[in-house]
């Protein structure tokens, strides 16, 4: 948060200096997050770039005191959440697995035994299949979960992020969450496992 807080100050300084440092920063985190939302690496990458075109909008045209009083995170997740929702009502989305475009996992092993293939091969699928069932789950649901399971906000951020009451969220969650599991479940009868 320390970082977070010093691009704040000095974005409220120089936005044009430090404007490209937040990008750098969280590009990763908002592109991962429409990626989780999307099932898309080309939709999560348009989104990210809308975000941050966006963000330098409302940031060009602020004063210092209004920047220096924002939440950067939840500002960033709320733009890219606004520019995600905008593109559902346009379109429907398509199911691609949370591959980088080279094939390779996005999120990487992190311990030895998990670079072992047969490990390294179930957990590949495991997190195809459970991106596939992600974004198979309704939008509001979808959000809620990845908001709270995947990005670690709170019941109370998500409900401000998403201006709704907090007892929405957490049913939004509870029931997002309960639709994996019995979809993973369901799977996994099917396949014979």
């Amino acid at each position: 948060m320390v970082l977070e807080e010093e691009l704040v100050l000095a974005l409220a300084a120089n936005p044009g200096q430090a404007f490209e440092a937040m990008v750098l920063h969280w590009q990763q985190r908002v592109y991962a997050f429409a990626l989780r939302l999307t099932g898309s690496p080309q939709d999560a990458e348009e989104i990210a770039q809308d975000t941050f075109v966006r963000a330098w909008r409302a940031l060009s045209q602020w004063p210092p005191e209004r920047i220096r009083a924002m939440r950067m995170r939840a500002w960033l997740y709320q733009i890219a959440l606004n520019v995600f929702r905008n593109r559902v009502a346009r379109r429907s989305l398509t199911v691609i697995p949370l591959e980088s475009p080279d094939g390779r996992p996005v999120i990487e092993p992190a311990d030895d035994w998990r670079e072992r293939p047969e490990v390294a091969a179930e957990s590949a699928e495991l997190r195809q299949r459970m991106a596939a069932t992600l974004v198979a789950l309704p939008a509001h649901m979808r959000v809620a979960v990845v908001l709270r399971h995947v990005e670690g906000f709170t019941y109370r951020e998500i409900a401000e992020l998403l201006e709704q009451p907090e007892g929405t969220v957490k049913a939004h969650v509870h029931r997002g969450t309960r639709q994996l599991r019995q979809a993973l479940q369901h799977e996994r009868v099917e396949v014979g496992v």
